[in-house]
């Protein structure tokens, strides 16, 4: 099988504007850790897709934008050449969504969820409404013209884009008043959560046909700077899941939402009352590029495996916790 993988940074999605050091190296890290886990195996060919303006990849094949190439264009060109495609893109603006579509539009193998699954998950807003409606404890979240929110909920709120990637684009705020001024200002286009204390996690899954299997528990290293959050490390596999609670929480994320396929990300808080989610990320996460390190396996391989069994309930066996591995990011922001 030749698989195709493009992650949309650092392989030309941002040929035409200017390439943020911060993101190409996060990006790069996440194109690194996937191709070294695919290039292994047995019967697997791989092409990639560069940035010119990036290192060459040493020992894999690539594609680079042609003059005028959009990074549609430029997908669909390397889509062509393979038999499988691997798409890693932000939900923003639809990016991720329009390659996945295209992908099956070329009728080639996508290695990523759906596209229903992907437009769903790309609205915070949409998102929490789902949850919400399968009993899956999610974050209350509200736009521009939404009731006011009871009296229960005091204290600072997190205003940020309805369709953003992680802390882009969010500010912390002292009251639901600030946020509400501040979904004012572009109506439609932002969300605003109150802001919950508790430790802040991820989850790394392998998700297939409504089920999903837990690969770790991440805790993420968040730190301000005048009221804008951003996240500084992760260390994957950090956390026990106690009484196999968070396990639980993925099976249910993965029936409310149907077409999650492959690997997926989900950003919660661990709060007294229990874990509370806050989106759902449709694609490969930073916590991705430590996960051969910390529980021995190659997630690439597990998911390629899911096209042979079809996600069987006999072949998911979650894998045994060896150790953490911490992923710095602090040299990723401010650029």
């Amino acid at each position: 099988m030749k698989i195709f993988v493009f992650e949309w940074v650092s392989g030309g999605g941002l040929v035409a504007e200017p390439l943020p050091p911060s993101l190409a190296r996060e990006g790069d890290m996440m194109l690194r850790a996937l191709l070294d886990d695919l290039t292994p195996l047995p019967g697997v060919r791989v092409l990639a897709s560069r940035d010119p303006r990036l290192p060459p990849l040493a020992g894999v094949s690539a594609i680079v934008p042609a003059p005028g190439e959009g990074a549609l264009e430029l997908y669909a060109r390397g889509a062509r050449a393979g038999d499988a495609a691997w798409p890693i893109a932000p939900e923003t603006e639809g990016a991720l969504e329009r390659l996945t579509r295209e992908t099956l539009q070329l009728g080639k193998i996508l290695l990523a969820s759906r596209p229903g699954a992907v437009r769903l998950t790309a609205s915070k807003y949409a998102t929490a409404l789902a949850l919400r409606a399968a009993g899956v404890p999610t974050v209350p979240t509200f736009r521009e013209g939404d009731p006011v929110p009871p009296p229960a909920m005091p204290g600072p709120w997190i205003v940020k884009p309805d369709d953003g990637a992680g802390c882009d684009g969010a500010v912390i705020v002292p009251d639901w008043r600030a946020a509400s001024d501040r979904l004012a200002m572009r109506s439609g286009h932002l969300v605003a959560q109150p802001w919950i204390e508790g430790c802040a996690l991820s989850l790394s899954l392998l998700c297939c046909e409504g089920r999903a299997l837990l690969l770790s528990c991440n805790r993420q290293h968040v730190r301000i700077t005048d009221g804008r959050p951003a996240l500084a490390g992760i260390t994957v596999n950090g956390v026990a899941d106690q009484a196999g609670r968070l396990a639980e929480l993925a099976e249910r994320i993965a029936v409310a939402i149907p077409g999650l396929w492959g690997y997926v990300g989900v950003d919660l808080v661990l709060a007294k009352e229990g874990p509370v989610v806050l989106e759902v990320n449709p694609r490969l996460t930073t916590s991705y590029c430590g996960l051969r390190r910390a529980l021995d396996i190659n997630t690439a391989a597990m998911v390629l495996d899911l096209l042979r069994t079809g996600g069987a309930a006999d072949g998911w066996r979650r894998p045994e916790a060896t150790t953490s591995v911490t992923l710095s990011l602090e040299t990723d922001r401010g650029d």
